[in-house]
């Protein structure tokens, strides 16, 4: 099973790891086309009883709690892109020669043979604005074309459905670029790089490695942020197609084969002619939805990607102008008092947070929850002079905490020694008191969500009406 498509599955023996969103569709498609599909789960509670009891009326076999061991005669596996490339499983199939692909390469190497091209987006953080800026954009330029990948229409779906696309923007996580090998995009981004996930692969190196996957095989332009040298660098050790270029977005004024900001425009000095004397206007700053500096940078690597697949400077601005960005992504909740109060639920890790905090001059912070192994000094650090106070809830608040402690010791702090839901109506109560008019309430955990909620949007809802109790 090369690099190549693969057209003929009758008889092979697939072992798909973990019963999800990825591996149950993955697990139909395989045996639609006549493979022998087993599936193997680490969980055998009520809900993986019922999703196998679907999977096995349609003959497929399912192995419920026992997800270390590789079925016999397995020529591939295909693995949910959550599983730690450590787990035993993988083990015995590096032994055994069995190649591992996850979702993304499955779908990869199901296109057919005029699929569309792909435009790959990852990065720690502003994955699925840029992402939806770029559909946004190829939209207004009257192109076929959908969000896929972490969001919105799944990539098997989109690669195997009736719809004709004529370009796909994608999504790709850390975890997906590991499982990935033979994928090769059109034009790719990685719009930052911070820890994030170390717990899953190991080390920074690791993690970066993966990121930088997205760029291998590019054809026309490996897209980087100028004020991440990690990105540039990973550009630089790409094996790209000859002919594909290097280009930056930076905030600042771009140089050539950059796109930048110049006097509240974004402008292109990449896909110009002459591009070291004529520079392209796309959009101003205010047609960004909202115009914080870290979203502007998404529209510019979105600019970018858009630019790299021959879309008019005109589309730019109409499909930006045309976003609508995700709930809980610095959404304004309310004003009370003169006191603005935002969710940015969304902020999971601490790279994240730091945008968000970034954008306000003077913050109550509500903060805490799954630190996933980060490190806060950095960020308590850079923020230390915007906080009014701190409002810390969730499992690993203490972390937070003592970063508080070490670096803005005179920042009033509240620490909520709960984890219950109801945490999140005495936190913006808190926050509340600590506020003065003028002032930024500002929800950017800088955690992941799931010590005390199911997902960051129910995070985020709590907060939301918390808020509106407070306004009552």
């Amino acid at each position: 099973m090369g690099g190549g498509q693969v057209t003929d599955w009758q008889g092979k023996r697939v072992t798909v790891a973990g019963l999800g969103v990825s591996g149950i569709p993955a697990a139909k498609v395989l045996h639609e086309r006549g493979a022998l599909v087993t599936v193997v789960n680490d969980g055998d509670d009520e809900r993986a009883r019922a999703q196998a009891a679907e999977l096995e009326a349609l003959g497929i076999t399912v192995r419920l709690g026992d997800g270390a061991t590789l079925p016999e005669g397995t020529e591939l596996i295909v693995t949910a892109p959550g599983w730690k490339p450590d787990k035993p499983l993988f083990a015995a199939a590096r032994v055994a020669g069995v190649p591992v692909w996850g979702d993304v390469e499955l779908a990869w190497r199901l296109r057919g043979p005029d699929a569309a091209p792909w435009l790959a987006v990852t990065g720690t953080n502003g994955k699925t604005t840029t992402v939806q800026m770029l559909a946004s954009i190829l939209k207004a330029a009257g192109l076929r074309t959908a969000a896929v990948g972490n969001i919105g229409v799944s990539l098997l779906d989109a690669v195997l459905g009736e719809e004709q696309y004529d370009v796909l923007a994608v999504e790709l996580s850390s975890y997906q670029l590991h499982w990935a090998p033979s994928l090769r995009a059109h034009s790719a981004v990685v719009l930052n790089l911070a820890p994030d996930h170390l717990d899953w692969h190991g080390s920074m190196a690791a993690y970066a490695a993966d990121k930088g996957r997205i760029y291998e095989g590019n054809r026309v332009a490996c897209v980087y942020n100028v004020a991440d040298k990690a990105t540039e660098d990973l550009v630089r050790e790409a094996d790209v197609e000859e002919g594909c270029r290097a280009i930056g977005f930076t905030l600042g004024a771009p140089a050539p084969s950059q796109l930048g900001v110049v006097d509240g425009i974004l402008v292109d000095r990449a896909f110009v002619e002459d591009r070291h004397k004529n520079a392209q206007e796309l959009a101003e700053v205010s047609d960004v939805n909202p115009p914080a500096p870290h979203n502007i940078a998404n529209a510019l690597a979105a600019a970018a990607l858009a630019r790299a697949f021959g879309v008019p400077a005109a589309a730019v601005r109409d499909g930006l102008r045309a976003f609508t960005p995700d709930a809980h992504r610095i959404a304004h909740v309310a004003d009370i008092d003169s006191v603005a109060y935002i969710d940015d639920s969304k902020a999971t890790n601490t790279h994240a947070a730091e945008a968000s905090l970034a954008a306000y001059e003077s913050i109550v912070w509500i903060a805490g929850g799954l630190a996933k192994g980060a490190a806060f000094d950095e960020l308590v650090t850079g923020a230390a002079k915007r906080l009014r106070g701190v409002v810390l809830i969730g499992a690993d608040r203490a972390l937070i905490r003592e970063a508080l402690t070490r670096h803005a010791p005179e920042v009033p702090v509240v620490d909520l020694d709960r984890t219950d839901t109801g945490a999140m109506l005495q936190a913006v109560q808190e926050a509340k008191r600590l506020a003065v008019s003028g002032d930024t309430v500002l929800l950017a955990p800088a955690c992941a969500s799931m010590d005390m909620f199911t997902n960051y949007n129910k995070r985020g809802d709590a907060f939301a009406e918390a808020v509106r109790e407070l306004g009552a």
